[in-house]
């Protein structure tokens, strides 16, 4: 019987834009959608949607939730750095910033204000998966785009039960649990943060000794620091896109760190940000969005390229995106303020 250790956490797989209403709204249409290279739909199924094309430039603002780890941190200044970038800004007149906590009435609340207002779109991490209907109506009937990215709205989507942390949990258990194989897996809760995980992971250590592998959506070096103050030989690994994480693997590889990082980037605020503007032009848009999850394993890690050696900081790696035009250095987004408003 092998051990292995499973930390959940928050991510998504893609980004999807507000269902339509039979009372007003987007239309829907046929495709093909604009820009396919970047904003490419997430399957053969997928609608087309056409809201009415606005003049510009737009009031947008971000409504994030929960703010309290490194992704999210980064993920506000990413969205910032792209609002102020060439191409971009000439099409916002107003961007702001607002984080509500994991209250999902707060964010409902916040994103009833920015309506009210007069804002043009909404971006979102939405708190929870349901719960958004009125706010979905209240946007339509105001010609609002909502684009919510990394978690995703049930209602939206309209397939039940697509709550990220949950959709990996199952990938996850259907690959370990599959016919012929024996594992014995410790789940603990690390909220994607750094302590969090590092601290969860000692206390597993404590309780059950060994691990034979490891497998952890967020906080990852805060994992592998755990093995290493509990003296646990390094094991095969897959967590999320931390330089730092990355930096472990490098470092640790010929040790038995063999090491795979994946995980959403934050630089998807900054696709959705660009669908938010597309929508509001009058383009015609894919309701879900896919966007390819970056990957990198102990065989392919080339510093300055998708690790940087030299940063103490801590923050995720991949944020670029060719088809869409995202691409951040790490200094021009690490220099952005991360105040919730701006």
């Amino acid at each position: 019987m092998v051990w292995t250790l499973r930390l959940t956490g928050l991510a998504c797989v893609g980004l999807l834009l507000s269902s339509a209403s039979a009372l007003a709204g987007p239309k829907v249409v046929s495709g093909p959608g604009a820009d396919p290279a970047c904003f490419k739909p997430w399957s053969s199924e997928t609608k087309f949607f056409q809201w009415d094309k606005k003049p510009g430039p737009y009031k947008i603002a971000l409504v994030n939730g929960f703010v309290g780890n490194t992704w999210r941190i980064q993920m506000v200044k990413t969205a910032k750095a792209f609002a102020a970038q060439p191409g971009i800004k000439e099409n916002i007149k107003e961007f702001k910033v607002v984080s509500t906590g994991t209250d999902v009435a707060a964010q409902l609340g916040a994103m009833e204000d920015f309506i009210n207002q007069g804002y043009d779109a909404i971006v979102t991490i939405a708190v929870a998966p349901d719960g958004f209907d009125r706010i979905i109506r209240l946007a339509d009937k105001n010609n609002v785009v909502v684009v919510p990215f990394d978690n995703v709205l049930d209602e939206v989507r309209g397939l039940p039960g697509n709550s990220v942390d949950r959709d990996r949990h199952l990938g996850f258990r259907e690959v370990m649990e599959a016919p012929g194989n024996s594992f014995k897996i410790t789940e603990v809760v690390g909220n994607w943060d750094t302590g969090t995980s590092q601290k969860v992971t000692a206390d597993a250590l404590a309780v059950h000794g060994h691990f034979d592998g490891v497998f952890t959506q967020g906080g990852s070096d805060g994992t592998v620091q755990a093995l290493m103050a509990a003296k646990h030989p390094f094991v095969p690994m897959s967590g999320e896109g931390e330089n730092e994480f990355r930096k472990q693997i490098a470092d640790h590889a010929k040790d038995g760190l063999k090491g795979m990082s994946y995980g959403q980037s934050p630089a998807l605020v900054a696709i959705a940000t660009k669908a938010a503007i597309s929508a509001l032009q009058g383009n015609v848009m894919p309701q879900l969005i896919s966007i390819p999850i970056p990957v990198a394993t102990y065989k392919d890690l080339k510093p300055g390229t998708n690790y940087w050696p030299d940063l103490n900081a801590n923050f995720f790696a991949p944020n670029q995106f060719t088809p869409c035009g995202v691409n951040f250095t790490a200094p021009e987004i690490m220099s952005q303020s991360e105040k919730n408003t701006q």
